[in-house]
């Protein structure tokens, strides 16, 4: 795990707290070895900074990955809360409209673009095509030059026939 800390191995997760930043590094270095302890390393972060919306990727990234589902997709719904929050959007993104989001989105906004995407290729894997295709269908709205990669998702989904 050191070794996966060295300076030059560190990701670049922006602009947080030095403790958040700790944890988020040693919580990524962990996952290789021993998932729960990254889940708990990514917890107290959020505990932390519930603000911190890189924290927020990290849970539903590692939870998407070891194909526990129900986690991915409550980390996903609290990192698309706290974006829309952050950048003064309705709390839920089916109100979100094409007037509300600046092309290009920065910061929190298009964490909540890419977060809209993440959930999409969650309730795919959780083989929820309709509610796979409802954040799809708005984020193409949003996003219509694809800025987060949604035509990836939307690719993959096609391809389940969905």
């Amino acid at each position: 795990m050191a070794d996966l800390l060295a300076e030059g191995d560190l990701i670049n997760f922006g602009p947080l707290p030095e403790a958040v930043n700790g944890l988020l590094q040693r919580g990524v270095a962990a996952y290789y070895d021993d998932r729960p302890a990254a889940d708990a390393l990514f917890r107290e972060a959020l505990r932390l900074a519930p603000g911190a919306l890189p924290t927020y990727l990290c849970l539903y990234k590692i939870h998407t990955y070891q194909r526990n589902l129900d986690a991915a997709l409550a980390a996903a719904h609290a990192g698309l809360a706290e974006a829309a929050r952050q950048s003064g959007l309705p709390p839920d993104w089916r109100d979100w409209t094409p007037a509300q989001v600046t092309v290009p989105a920065e910061g929190a906004l298009r964490f909540a673009l890419y977060t809209l995407k993440a959930t999409a290729f969650i309730h795919l894997r959780r083989e929820e095509p309709a509610e796979a295709r409802a954040l799809l269908d708005r984020l193409a709205l949003l996003d219509p030059t694809d800025q987060v990669g949604g035509s990836v998702i939307e690719a993959l989904a096609r391809g389940l026939g969905r």
